[in-house]
């Protein structure tokens, strides 16, 4: 695949757009200079055209001639290259014409006032004055006033050299400009990437043992750079928590399971040691099957975390009708009820509307066991857990309250971690993994929602879980 480079590309763009300038400045002042010296040749030609006509001698004799003094003519601008000029009336014709006048060229009034030719490739630049009046004449008792046509044409190879000494100026200053801009872009662009290079280098030494993007103060004042930096910090502090969160799980994972793993390897190898009688082999295999079990619900757990964390991100999709939630914990509480029944506590269910959205109804009763099990193991026997379903209009509130031992303030925020346990040998007698707080959790983000833990010492917890509802049930 073909490399790019943004210095490249800025400096191509910078190169491109200065030598549009150039020659957009190089055109404009050709253009300008031209018109100018073209304004100048005219307003020239027309003085010019005016000695011509003050030449002109009107004299009233037999013959009535009109004479034309050249010796007091003006010499040309180009001497290389003299002006030709012919002058005539309407009523006595041609007058006068120059001798240098171009071969083939006709002395008529039709066509504008200027205009431009093309002689024995020599071009012209010609200009016809109409109605002037003659100057120097004699009158007599017979004249008649008569008025003089000129046409005056000078050379534009000066001209024209001016135009093209005047494009080479502005073409040579421009490539100057042009190169010095450039290398004033190569070294803007250059310093002002050396940030971007600083955070790429920065960026390189992340690694399992570094999250620490460590960037300079001057990187964080630029204010296209400082949002990429913190938005890459927060990522990096995402990906070491993922990281760590992995890592932990691995390894409590490994835990848990070497401690049934280890037990039934001990039972099988205490079977095999010496021969025994069907009554302890039968025990054995009995108490083999039990660390079987646990060992099967434990993998189970872990499928089912690991199922929710995709569907959470978006890795699985489903199709899902919307469940009522109202039924869905009334269900919950029916089969927790050989629990509270045993430990004498009560579940009491309120709400206060209609909520519904779309949802698995297994994973529902999964999350409101869980908690409802979890409030029932730690509230002291003949209490009772509320359990109460709110609509908010956009949203569904569930609260899940206990009056059991609370949490401590330095286990609360961890009470959602996977293999999470503030109080191990507890939990352990209850045959609990600490996976299921973090399932709950991942169910309830799978859908949108969010889950949080109030709790006092000695006054008891509540479980607040948010989640969308449908259009339907929101008002």
């Amino acid at each position: 695949m073909k490399s790019n480079s943004i210095k490249s590309r800025l400096i191509m763009i910078v190169v491109l757009s200065q030598a549009l300038l150039a020659l957009g400045l190089l055109l404009a002042g050709v253009y300008y200079t031209r018109r100018r010296l073209l304004q100048s040749l005219d307003a020239g030609m027309q003085s010019r055209a005016m000695s011509v006509a003050a030449l002109v001698r009107y004299t009233e004799d037999a013959t009535g001639n009109v004479y034309f003094d050249d010796s007091l003519l003006p010499p040309s601008l180009d001497l290389r290259h003299p002006d030709a000029f012919a002058v005539w009336t309407d009523r006595s014709g041609l007058l006068v014409r120059s001798a240098n006048w171009p071969a083939g060229l006709s002395v008529s009034s039709a066509g504008s006032a200027h205009w431009n030719f093309s002689s024995d490739r020599i071009p012209y630049r010609g200009l016809r004055v109409f109605k002037t009046p003659v100057l120097d004449r004699e009158e007599g008792s017979s004249f008649h006033p008569q008025t003089l046509n000129i046409v005056y044409l000078s050379p534009r190879i000066r001209m024209e050299q001016q135009v093209r000494e005047a494009g080479v100026f502005i073409a040579g200053t421009s490539l100057v400009l042009l190169a010095i801009t450039v290398l004033l872009a190569l070294w803007g662009i250059r310093h002002g990437l050396a940030p971007l290079q600083e955070l790429t280098t920065q960026a390189s030494s992340i690694s399992a043992q570094n999250w620490k993007l460590r960037v300079s103060d001057d990187l964080r004042q630029l204010q296209e750079l400082r949002p990429l930096a913190d938005a890459m910090q927060t990522m990096l502090t995402r990906l070491e928590s993922s990281f760590v969160q992995q890592r932990d799980f691995i390894g409590n994972a490994a835990h848990e399971l070497k401690t049934p793993v280890a037990i039934l390897k001990s039972t099988l190898q205490s079977l095999l040691q010496k021969p025994r009688s069907p009554g302890e082999y039968r025990a054995g295999l009995e108490h083999s099957l039990d660390d079987v079990q646990r060992l099967e619900q434990l993998l189970q757990w872990m499928l089912r975390l690991a199922r929710a964390e995709q569907w959470a991100h978006g890795a699985l999709r489903r199709d899902l009708s919307p469940v009522d939630l109202h039924a869905s914990c009334e269900e919950a509480i029916e089969r927790v009820r050989q629990l509270s029944q045993s430990r004498r506590i009560s579940i009491e269910l309120s709400r206060n509307g209609p909520a519904s959205l779309p949802a698995d109804p297994e994973d529902l009763q999964l999350v409101w066991c869980n908690l409802l099990e979890n409030a029932m193991r730690y509230s002291p026997e003949g209490e009772s857990v509320k359990l109460a379903i709110s609509n908010n209009g956009s949203s569904a509130r569930i609260t899940i309250q206990d009056r059991g031992m609370g949490i401590a303030s330095e286990d609360l925020p961890h009470v959602f971690e996977r293999f999470y346990r503030g109080d191990p040998s507890r939990t352990r007698s209850t045959g609990g993994f600490g996976l299921g707080l973090a399932i709950t959790k991942a169910l309830v983000e799978a859908y949108g929602g969010s889950i949080a833990a109030e709790s006092t010492v000695g006054q008891g917890t509540t479980m607040v879980i948010d989640l969308p509802l449908t259009p339907a049930s929101q008002s």
